[in-house]
């Protein structure tokens, strides 16, 4: 099924969460958003590689991801996630589909990068979800292809962001620490989760991907790996 230049993969979305979306919506301004990208893919080098590879966003969101590879001139872009709101706040003419990324309906070989930024953090079972989606990353991409990451990681900025952030105060006052609070109490589970287990997400992530990058600080893990040729 098709809606404009959205794809179904999928056709139950009962899995999204209003609520969460919503906080995601109130946290940052797509302008905002898309600054923070830029920033992200000139400090990884992103915006030196072939405009002419192709490129596919997973847990896209609302798209600002894929405006800004647009901006900086990649020309063949795509992009995924399990939420139809979030994919229709999008304004720009890349492919979109509705699905699960455990499961991509992509042949093999088919790309020559795949973004990730936040998404990951959501996955319901670890190790196990985790897993699938890096097999099904590395399937898709082709020999020498690349994953480009970007996920919350435990450091001191974080936990004291967090901290400042959960104060009723703070949060009637801030407007993104309030939305940062409310997403983070709507993910909590998973959330924790994901932070909890640094050591065996890298030893996942090295064991998929030959390792290009990896830059750890303020709250972020950053990796660039390549598929073996």
């Amino acid at each position: 099924m098709t809606d404009g230049n959205i794809t179904y993969w999928v056709a139950d979305d009962s899995c999204c969460d209003e609520a969460w979306e919503q906080a995601y919506l109130d946290f940052e301004s797509p302008a905002e958003e898309r600054s923070k990208f830029v920033a992200r893919y000139r400090q990884l080098g992103v915006d030196r590689w072939d405009k002419k590879l192709a490129v596919a966003e997973l847990f896209c969101g609302r798209g600002n991801g894929l405006t800004t590879l647009r901006h900086l001139g990649f020309q063949n872009l795509e992009g995924v996630d399990l939420s139809p709101r979030l994919l229709r706040e999008f304004d720009g003419d890349v492919p979109l589909y509705v699905g699960d990324c455990r499961d991509l309906h992509w042949p093999d070989n088919h790309k020559d990068v795949i973004v990730v930024q936040g998404g990951l953090h959501h996955l319901p079972t670890l190790p196990d979800d985790l897993g699938k989606v890096l097999q099904e990353i590395r399937r898709v991409l082709n020999p020498g292809g690349r994953i480009v990451l970007v996920e919350p990681w435990s450091t001191p900025f974080l936990k004291v962001a967090h901290a400042i952030t959960d104060r009723r105060l703070v949060r009637m006052f801030y407007r993104r620490g309030d939305a940062l609070a409310r997403m983070t109490e709507r993910e909590r589970d998973t959330y924790e989760n994901w932070l909890s287990r640094p050591q065996q997400i890298l030893d996942l992530l090295h064991s998929h991907f030959e390792m290009e990058q990896q830059q750890i600080g303020w709250g972020k893990l950053m990796f660039i790996g390549r598929v073996a040729k």
